[in-house]
């Protein structure tokens, strides 16, 4: 096995760990916290996840489009690296502002944040669509 066969498969398996861990997210973890924890556990303890989860995923990202520098499928990877960035820094911080002014009782701020929170939620499942076509993509080529 030569260098860049190393270098390819090392992609893949991050690939495969960013769907994987992208997948465990939104379908098992997001939905046992909200299910099993109370409410005043629950949101902050999703608040501090989801920068971490932010964080670890742009990274991987990174690190596989990097890899994977040969295959016009890095580029797709690069536009989730930048997604992942962005929801970060833009839409996470108003949506946790939108949601205390909503539990305060602001009608106004509870359909904005509802209305951000289905963007980011549909921003992370084409993030997740893109990974998982990626994936096959280059697992196809190798």
């Amino acid at each position: 096995m030569n260098s860049f066969q190393v270098l390819d498969m090392t992609g893949v398996l991050l690939l495969s760990l960013i769907t994987g861990g992208m997948f465990f997210f939104a379908a098992v973890m997001t939905p046992l916290v909200f299910t099993k924890l109370p409410p005043e556990t629950s949101g902050p303890f999703i608040r501090q996840a989801f920068p971490v989860y932010s964080q670890v995923m742009a990274g991987l990202t990174l690190a596989a489009a990097l890899l994977l520098w040969n295959y016009p499928e890095a580029i797709p990877l690069v536009i989730v690296f930048i997604l992942f960035l962005w929801a970060w820094l833009w839409p996470m911080p108003r949506i946790n502002r939108l949601r205390d002014d909503q539990l305060r009782g602001d009608p106004k701020a509870g359909k904005t944040f509802n209305r951000l929170h289905r963007l980011s939620v549909g921003i992370n499942l084409a993030q997740m669509l893109i990974a998982g076509i990626v994936l096959v993509r280059v697992v196809m080529i190798i």
